[in-house]
This record gives structure tokens, C-alpha cells and sequence, in this order.
């Protein structure tokens, strides 16, 4: 797949793959629901920002990168 997601969106997607971690062993929840929402969130946050290319940005036609692909 290319790239679609800038380096400010991948930084901000990366604090917020922090944060819904943090969240996913904080949170007072029982801990299926924890890893049920947070986890999985944030794992596809992580994804996202080490790929660089996100599937809903692709599907709307999206894109952050300020490359033009060839």
C-alpha cells in the first residue's frame, strides 16, 4: 500500500496509540474490556504510525503525505 499519512499525523497517531495503551492498564475496567477497546485501538493506532498508511484515509481518498506518488 502507499503511504498517505504526514509526519504530524503519524506523531499524533503515535501519541494517541500512547495514550489508548496507557489507558488499556489504567482504566478501571475489568480487563477483557480493556484490551477489547483500548488494546485493540491502540494496536491499530501503533500500525498505522509504523506503516504510515491508514485504511479509512484510503477509503475516503484521503491524504496527509506531502509526497505525490509517481
Amino acid at each position: 500500500m502507499k503511504r498517505n499519512l504526514g509526519t504530524w499525523d503519524r506523531w499524533l497517531r503515535g501519541l494517541g496509540a500512547l495514550a489508548l495503551f496507557t489507558c488499556s492498564a489504567m482504566a478501571p475496567l475489568p480487563l477483557l474490556v480493556r484490551i477489547g477497546t483500548f488494546g485493540v485501538a491502540g494496536c491499530y493506532m501503533l500500525f498505522t504510525t509504523l506503516a504510515g498508511t491508514c485504511f479509512g484515509y484510503a477509503l475516503m481518498g484521503k491524504s496527509t503525505c506531502p509526497v505525490d506518488p509517481r
